[in-house]
């Protein structure tokens, strides 16, 4: 790549912090290696970040995606300048504008509008040019007359509508956003994804943090994934959210055993039934119809193996798998698992997704059966049985992930996940996205 090419470039880059136990040791480190023969260290090596390399084009929107404590926002300061690397070389292409931390570089005692020219002067605008777009700033942060008081008074959301409303008329030619949407109401998000859109359409450079895998589907052109503070992962964006699913619900210390003779063959039968007829009430006549492709057992997959899914699909009342499915119609979606280990409060999903890989309806059983004490041993044959109303979808290609956990919320090992376990084709709808 040419040097003209890339907006930002980082090698070899590394931070290291070090780790005390104690304030004793914090106090030890500073005074006594100096009088020591072998001076001793009194802390431990934390690489927040080793030796990562990777660049990003001028007009590429590259989302950067982890667990937390994967590095994600340590990269993003270093390249803003606010930490310093270890080891390492970092060299940027452009003017930065950065949105990190809920309300970085705000001087809490400081009127919104006093913060506003601080952030623009730091952002390298003149007094006069931010004179001449404070009106913009104001209107795009939609605060009112909190413009002019103390940004202590804010609240979270008002913090980042004005972090973001400076940001996004400096002129920058690259964005740093490190999961601070997330804090704004649905509204004011939907207006930050139109500026970035349209940011991107200008050619502008955009590194986007983000646990939210529709966003970083829709927005970035690839993603780099971290773990651990390592890059273990640089290309398209939907192998590396895969990837990040897979790293987020597996549990590498839960490997259940594999020698546990199966001496029973028990279907352990959970129903969830959901009434959603009244949602779909004075519907137009013309139905959505569903073609639905057979189970793929060979779908990609991940989990800790407690269990493994070996079926799933749409039934009929005499549990017959059916092949097609209309809009409106109550329909029987069954998951089914073998499990091999003991597991204590099982979960059944599963969520049905568009063609950018963003969730359009998902269910699952945690929430509706967390009083109920469930659980499977191995040898059992578990099957989750939903009835739903069948939605009304925009013509065009959906597929199904399927899932059976063990845990409750969002604190639980996923033993069977299957991206695109099934495929569903729209071939007629009311609703005209797309060709039918």
């Amino acid at each position: 790549m040419r040097p003209d090419e890339f907006a930002i470039r980082i090698t070899g880059l590394s931070k290291r912090y070090e780790v005390y136990d104690s304030p004793r040791d914090r106090l030890k480190q500073f005074i006594l290696p100096r009088f020591q023969n072998t001076p001793k260290q009194y802390f431990r090596d934390f690489w927040a970040v080793y030796d990562a390399s990777f660049d990003v084009k001028k007009g590429e929107t590259v989302g950067i995606i982890g667990r937390n404590g994967s590095g994600k926002s340590t990269i993003l300061k270093m390249i803003c300048g606010t930490v310093s690397p270890t080891n390492g070389e970092i060299r940027v292409n452009g003017r930065v504008a950065a949105l990190l931390e809920l309300g970085a570089g705000f001087n809490p005692e400081y009127t919104g509008r006093e913060n506003a020219y601080l952030q623009g002067v730091v952002l390298g605008l003149s007094k006069d040019e931010i004179d001449s777009r404070m009106s913009d700033i104001i209107e795009f942060a939609e605060i009112g007359g909190f413009i002019d008081q103390p940004v202590k008074a804010y609240s979270s959301g008002m913090t980042i509508r004005l972090a973001f409303a400076v940001i996004a008329h400096v002129n920058a030619d690259i964005l740093i956003i490190d999961e601070a949407l997330a804090v704004g109401d649905v509204f004011f998000q939907q207006k930050c994804m139109r500026f970035l859109n349209d940011f991107r359409a200008n050619r502008g450079t955009i590194l986007f943090v983000s646990h939210d895998s529709a966003a970083v589907l829709s927005l970035c052109d690839r993603a780099i994934l971290l773990a651990a503070g390592s890059l273990i992962f640089n290309g398209d964006t939907r192998p590396a959210i895969k990837r990040f699913l897979e790293d987020i619900y597996s549990d590498p210390s839960r490997q259940p055993s594999r020698d546990t003779v199966v001496t029973r063959s028990v279907e352990s039968e959970v129903k969830a039934i959901y009434d959603g007829k009244h949602v779909f009430q004075g519907a137009m006549n013309q139905k959505t119809e569903y073609i639905v492709s057979e189970f793929r057992e060979n779908a990609d997959h991940f989990g800790n193996g407690a269990a493994t899914i070996t079926d799933a699909g749409f039934f009929e009342e005499n549990y017959q798998k059916i092949y097609e499915v209309k809009g409106e119609q109550t329909v029987n979606f069954f998951i089914r698992a073998n499990v091999y280990d003991l597991v204590t409060s099982p979960a059944f999903g599963f969520m049905i997704k568009n063609k950018l890989g963003e969730y359009v309806f998902a269910e699952g059983t945690d929430i509706h059966f967390r009083k109920d004490d469930l659980v499977f041993s191995a040898g059992d044959v578990a099957t989750a049985i939903f009835t739903f109303t069948m939605p009304h979808l925009a013509c065009g290609t959906y597929t199904i992930n399927v899932a059976f956990a063990e845990g409750q919320g969002d604190v639980h090992i996923q033993h069977s996940w299957l991206h695109d376990a099934i495929q569903l084709d729209v071939t007629s709808s009311r609703l005209k996205q797309g060709y039918c």
